[in-house]
């Protein structure tokens, strides 16, 4: 909120605030003590209703994501109500794997796995590549590197393409670094 207030994330004078980064930490920590207590008071009316729940709060801050990158870009950018629905997507994708074992269909001849997770790196990789600081945030455009963090999540395994490639020493390394 501090951030909010005092902050133009992308202004010069932003780049002397070296704490500035923490934000998404700060909006990460209101996500954890909130989501439990709707996780425990949600689960008398059974896991479809708070899935449901779940995917319907996840739209609502899209679309207030979506408005408030253009209206309010400040507010978008910095608190939880534009920001949950990152968070959300990531919390409905475990509960797909909890529900879900993967398994080995197809497409064209293709394992759905080795597809999803190669289609998951090039969004990242897009994202990555052509997004700027002109680029709303968040905001739809933020779909395309969360939907593709998602398929990684969701389809890579050791055996696929991606899976090798992210597991390999050097990138491993790295990570520990």
């Amino acid at each position: 909120i501090l951030f909010f207030w005092t902050t133009n994330y992308f202004s010069t004078a932003a780049e002397f605030k070296p704490l500035l980064h923490t934000w998404s930490l700060a909006v990460e920590e209101q996500y954890y003590l909130l989501f439990p207590l709707f996780l425990i008071l949600g689960w008398r009316w059974g896991k479809r209703w708070l899935i449901t729940a779940l995917a319907v709060i996840a739209v609502f801050s899209l679309v207030a994501a979506q408005w408030g990158s253009f209206k309010y870009p400040v507010f978008a950018f910095f608190l939880l109500p534009t920001r949950a629905w990152e968070i959300l997507i990531g919390a409905l994708a475990a509960f797909y794997l909890f529900a879900n074992n993967k398994n080995d269909r197809t497409v064209l001849g293709i394992p759905i796995g080795e597809l999803a997770s190669v289609i998951g790196f090039l969004l990242i990789v897009y994202a990555v590549c052509m997004f700027d600081k002109k680029t709303p945030s968040p905001s739809l455009y933020i779909l395309v590197p969360t939907v593709g963090v998602v398929l990684i999540i969701l389809f890579t395994t050791s055996q696929t393409l991606i899976g090798k490639f992210l597991g390999s020493k050097l990138l491993v390394g790295v990570g520990l670094i």
